[in-house]
C-alpha cells in the first residue's frame, strides 16, 4: 500500500477525535462487561479480545494530544507513543476479532459505543497501510468494477435470464419511475441465486413496481468494512446516482445486514447530503406488503424452525418484529433462540471478517457461541435474512458436524405464495 504512512494514519485518527470519542474514552470505567458481550473473547478467553482494548492505539493518541494529563505525561517523558509497530500489532485486533456487531455497545453501563469507535479507528489503520489483504483487494475491486467480488453486469445478466426462464416472469431493468430500485449483494448473486427469483415472484404476486439498474446493482460497501470514508462515499454515490437517474421513490437493500446499514444510516453522512428517496431492507418491504394484505400465502412449514437475527438489521436498525410477522405466515413450529433480536449473538462473520482469510480460524472460534445457542433449541432448520450470516451459519454448522440446513426468509415466503392465475 504505497503512499501510506504512520503520520498519515495518525492524522486520520486525529480527524476522527470528535466529542463522542472524547466522551467515551473519558467515561470508560474498565468494568469488562464489553468482554462478556463479545463472542471473540467469550469463546477464546483471551483478554486481548476485550472490545475496549482493541482501541488502545486510538486511546493513547487521544490521551497524549487531547488531554491535559496526557500532555503533561508527554512533557516529562512518561507517555507512550503510537508507533508503526504498535499499529501493526493491533491490526488483527481491529479487523480479525471484531465484526462491529455492536453487542459490546449495547451492554456498556455508561453508554460507550465501542463499535462506533472501532469504525473510526479503522480509518487510521487504512491510512497508515495496516489493513488485511482480503479487505484491501475487495475495496480495490469495488472501486474498479463496482463489486467487491469483481462481478460485472454480464454475470448478473446471465442469472437474470435463468430467473426469467425458470419463472416465466420479466426481471425489469432500468425502468424509469419505478417505485423501488432493488440492490443485490455479490454474495447473493454467487451463493444464493434463488434470492433474485424469489423477489421477482413476490413482487409480481404483490403488484410491486420495481427495477434493477445496469448503472449500479451492488449494495455492499467495502469502504465501510475496511474503514475508508473516501471509498465509502464513492460507493454510496454510485447507488444515489443510479436511483436519481431512474427517478425511483425507494431503494431496497437485499438480505445483507451490512449493506443495509451502509446505505441507510451511514450513506447520507458519507456523501454529505440527504437522499431524494427512502431506503428499506427487503424484510421491511415484505412485512409492509403483508400488512397491506398483498402477500397471499398457503401452507406452512411443519418442521421445527429457529432464526438468526443479523446484527445490523436487528441490533443496529431495530428490524426485529417484521421477520417474525413473516414467519407467522409460513411456519407452524417456530421457536426463537434464547437470546434474540437486539440481544442475539453475532455469527462472527460481519464487519469484513468474512473477507479476511487470515481471520478464518478465529471466526470459527467465535461461531461456537452461535452454535451453543442453536443447540439449546434443537431446530431442524435455521432461517436468516443476510447472505453473510447465512454463509457463516452454513460453514459453521458444517464445521461442527451439525446437520441443520439454513434458508433465507425471502425465499421461504416465495415458496408459499398462492399462485396467480395467468391468461
Amino acid at each position: 500500500m504505497s503512499g501510506f504512512s504512520l503520520e498519515r494514519g495518525l492524522q486520520a485518527l486525529r480527524e476522527e477525535m470528535d466529542a463522542p470519542v472524547a466522551s467515551f474514552f473519558s467515561s470508560c470505567v474498565h468494568c469488562g462487561l464489553c468482554a462478556q458481550a463479545c463472542p471473540f473473547f467469550v469463546e477464546t478467553g483471551d483478554p486481548k479480545y476485550t472490545p475496549i482494548h482493541k482501541l488502545e492505539p486510538m486511546r493513547l493518541l487521544w490521551e497524549r494530544e487531547f488531554t491535559l494529563w496526557g500532555r503533561l505525561k508527554h512533557l516529562v517523558g512518561l507517555g507512550r507513543k503510537v508507533t508503526d509497530d504498535m499499529l501493526a500489532q493491533w491490526e488483527p485486533l481491529l479487523y480479525d476479532s471484531c465484526s462491529m456487531c455492536g453487542r459490546c455497545s449495547l451492554v456498556c453501563p455508561v453508554g460507550n459505543d465501542i463499535a462506533y469507535m472501532i469504525r473510526k479507528a479503522r480509518e487510521g489503520m487504512v491510512a497508515s497501510g495496516h489493513a488485511p489483504e482480503g479487505l484491501i483487494a475487495a475495496s480495490v475491486r469495488a472501486v474498479n468494477t463496482g463489486s467487491p467480488m469483481g462481478l460485472q453486469w454480464k454475470t448478473l445478466e446471465v442469472q437474470i435470464k435463468h430467473v426469467e426462464t425458470s419463472s416465466g416472469l420479466e426481471v425489469p431493468i432500468d425502468r424509469q419511475g419505478a417505485d423501488y430500485l432493488v440492490l443485490l449483494s455479490s454474495m447473493e448473486i454467487i451463493n444464493f441465486p434463488e434470492y433474485l427469483e424469489a423477489i421477482t415472484r413476490i413482487f409480481d404476486h404483490a403488484g410491486v413496481s420495481w427495477t434493477l439498474s445496469r448503472q449500479c446493482f451492488e449494495a455492499t460497501n467495502a469502504g465501510i468494512q475496511i474503514g475508508s470514508k473516501d471509498i465509502a462515499a464513492t460507493l454510496v454515490q454510485r447507488v444515489v446516482d443510479a436511483a436519481e437517474a431512474l427517478g425511483v421513490k425507494n431503494v431496497i437493500s437485499p438480505e445483507c445486514g451490512h449493506a443495509y446499514t451502509a446505505i441507510r444510516w451511514e450513506g447520507p453522512n458519507a456523501i454529505g447530503r440527504s437522499y431524494p428517496f427512502r431506503v428499506f431492507h427487503i424484510i421491511e418491504v415484505l412485512d409492509q406488503l403483508r400488512a397491506e394484505g398483498r402477500l397471499r400465502t398457503e401452507g406452512k412449514e411443519m418442521d421445527r424452525l429457529s432464526m438468526h437475527d443479523p446484527c445490523n438489521l436487528a441490533r443496529k436498525s431495530g428490524v426485529i418484529d417484521q421477520q417474525r410477522h413473516l414467519m407467522d405466515l409460513v411456519a407452524d413450529n417456530f421457536v426463537d433462540l434464547k437470546e434474540h433480536g437486539k440481544f442475539q449473538w453475532c455469527c462472527g462473520a460481519g464487519g469484513g471478517v468474512s473477507s479476511n482469510e487470515r481471520a478464518e480460524a478465529l471466526k470459527m472460534a467465535a461461531f461456537k457461541r452461535k452454535k451453543a445457542q442453536i443447540e439449546e433449541v434443537e431446530p431442524e432448520r435455521m432461517v436468516t435474512m443476510c447472505a453473510t450470516c447465512r454463509t457463516q451459519l452454513e460453514e459453521g454448522l458444517e464445521e461442527f458436524n451439525m446437520d441443520i440446513p439454513v434458508v433465507g426468509l425471502t425465499e421461504m415466503i416465495a415458496d408459499h405464495l398462492v399462485e396467480k392465475e395467468r391468461a
